[in-house]
């Protein structure tokens, strides 16, 4: 990571350079017209010079007409360089963000599900989209403009040095002023920038946060206290921007008064030594107040450009920064799952999402193959927990998980997934097609599979029913559809992936009767015949899973079927069947 008021972090430069490899080519040429623009822009002052000196003062219409065609013919060529310099950095920026987006993207999506726990969505948002963007900048405004102003001054204190020493050293008894001025500028924007980018994560946070969550903050009438919060998080955003602001206008008006005077000193000491019959000429005093302005032109534009090359070298730290995260779920396992049994044994399993803190406290149970287990128990006692552990979403602590009688470790993470079907209490749908939203983009699976499917599970007249049937777009998290219908599509998902193994997060909650019976029908449907793991919240589920398992804090309390744990006097279950589901029954 770059240090705050590290100037440059050329470690970090050199690891973003090794993104333009499979672009050498273009590289070399953008490299290549930097030196031809910086040769090209000295030499149009020497030829102004020698049209003054050897035309103008001799009064030779023909030579000054050859030298102003000259000067033209110059002109176009370096403005060609300029256009293809300026249209093949972006070009190059361009590429290397794609490709480091693509690598950034292909990374977050296999990070383990603690990451994101831990981590704002805004703030990965900001990262993958603004930061990026923000790289592109280094090489499309920052690096290749540097490059290119450096080489222009090079070329320009040579020609002056060779052309007048006593003017140039004129002229260079003021670039340290303006040297000084520009490190100190260069380090001032270096943490202010990482301030700025900060802030930017914050507000991209807070307002996607409050937008995903508008539902809550009108219920709760927060409308006045969130707008405060927003312009609160608006002024620091405002306030780092404006100290950026502040270090320009100190920086170019010292740029800009340095120039003044020297070009002043040039007529002044260039006009006194050609009046006296020196050896400055009329042509050199001009051609060194040209070269005056563009020895200090790009001094001022790469404090600029610096500017721009900082605020990329800061969105690359904090892109890399992921790109080094260590988040993801070791996949080592050898074996390729194919068809499987659905025998599933969870062996003295402990687990805790924060360290030493359990929330799965040493479980062991077997699910036979074919086998509908129902997992009971009050809030927090673990049951969703099973779920991500199944799926190796978390690891476990201690103890093994067994498919098949293999670890679940053994088998590749895809190979493991593409078996279970999850089907979560809070279903997730995208801005796309309900036909998208059930294959997952999967070519394997034709709409006629689909269809045939829907009719199975008893969906597809309600699917039919929408404006464009399967291919109605149900917009951002499926808030076109009632939270029954999405639960619909997420069974019916799960139901055309085929799995041995299917796990089923059952919430009825806000969900009209007639919803809730197409649901039992199609948990009926699609758990015949397959190796179920059911968290109950029905007592029709509960009363038709072949076994139930009854938890509480992390610990397994109760097993057997429906009657069994019911002639338990005092009994967990029963109790629970008491409270929870006994009104469920009498209504």
């Amino acid at each position: 990571m770059a240090e705050s008021g590290q100037a440059f972090d050329t470690k970090l430069f050199k690891r973003l350079l090794a993104f333009t490899k499979p672009y050498r080519g273009i590289f070399f040429f953008v490299a290549f017209a930097a030196i031809a623009m910086a040769g090209l822009s000295a030499f149009r002052p020497h030829l102004l010079q020698l049209a003054i000196d050897n035309s103008i003062i001799t009064k030779d219409g023909d030579q000054f007409l050859f030298y102003v065609v000259l000067m033209l013919v110059v002109l176009v060529v370096e403005v060609a360089f300029q256009l293809s310099f300026i249209y093949f950095a972006n070009w190059l920026g361009q590429s290397v963000i794609k490709d480091l987006r693509i690598k950034l993207f292909k990374l977050m999506i296999s990070f383990r599900m603690k990451y994101f726990d831990k981590n704002a969505v805004g703030r990965l948002t900001t990262r993958a989209v603004n930061d990026i963007e923000t790289i592109s900048s280094i090489f499309s405004e920052g690096l290749f403009m540097i490059i290119s102003d450096l080489l222009k001054m090079l070329v320009i204190a040579s020609v002056m040095f060779y052309k007048s020493w006593r003017l140039a050293l004129i002229v260079f008894a003021i670039l340290p002023l303006i040297l000084y001025a520009t490190r100190l500028f260069q380090r001032a924007m270096k943490v202010a920038f990482e301030q700025v980018r900060n802030q930017v994560a914050n507000l991209n946070t807070f307002v996607q946060e409050r937008i995903s969550g508008m539902k809550i903050v009108q219920i709760f009438t927060r409308e006045d206290t969130e707008s405060q919060r927003f312009r609160d998080i608006n002024e620091k955003h405002k306030k780092a921007w404006i100290k950026t602001v502040w270090y320009n206008s100190i920086f170019f008006p010292i740029a800009e008064i340095s120039s003044s005077i020297a070009i002043g000193l040039i007529a002044w000491y260039g006009g006194l030594n050609a009046a006296e019959g020196g050896i400055i000429t009329v042509g050199i005093i001009a051609a060194f107040i040209q070269y005056a302005e563009m020895l200090f032109r790009p001094l001022r534009q790469i404090a600029d450009k610096f500017n721009t090359l900082q605020m990329g070298m800061v969105a690359a730290n904090r892109v890399f920064g992921i790109l080094d995260t260590q988040s993801h779920i070791d996949d080592h396992g050898t074996i390729e799952m194919s068809r499987n049994s659905g025998l599933i044994e969870f062996k003295d399993v402990r687990f805790g999402y924060k360290e030493n803190e359990e929330v799965i406290k040493g479980i062991s149970f077997t699910v036979n193959p074919g086998e509908t287990v129902a997992i009971v128990g009050a809030t927090g006692a673990g049951k969703s927990t099973i779920i991500n552990l199944l799926n190796r979403f978390y690891e476990i602590d201690s103890g093994e998980i067994l498919i098949d009688g293999k670890n679940t470790k053994s088998y590749t993470l895809a190979s493991l997934r593409k078996h279970i079907a999850v089907v979560l209490q809070d279903v997730f749908l995208f801005a796309d097609s309900i036909l998208n939203n059930i294959t997952l983009n999967d070519p394997e699976i034709s709409e006629e599979t689909v269809i045939a499917a829907a009719k199975e599970i008893g969906v597809h007249k309600f699917i039919t029913s929408l404006p464009n049937g399967y291919h109605y777009n149900v917009k951002e998290r499926g808030s076109m559809l009632s939270s029954g219908q999405r639960q619909l599509i997420a069974f019916l998902r799960a139901y055309v992936s085929n799995p041995e193994i299917l796990v089923l997060d059952e919430a009825t909650s806000s969900i009209d009767s007639y919803s809730e019976e197409m649901i039992q029908r199609a948990t009926d449907k699609i758990t015949q015949g397959r190796t179920s793991i059911v968290i109950a919240h029905r007592l029709a589920t509960v009363k038709k899973a072949d076994r139930i398992i009854v938890m509480d804090l992390g610990k397994i309390v109760e097993t057997g079927t429906h009657k069994e744990l019911l002639k338990r006097e005092k009994g967990y279950y029963r109790n629970l069947y008491e409270v929870q589901f006994m009104a469920e029954e009498t209504t």
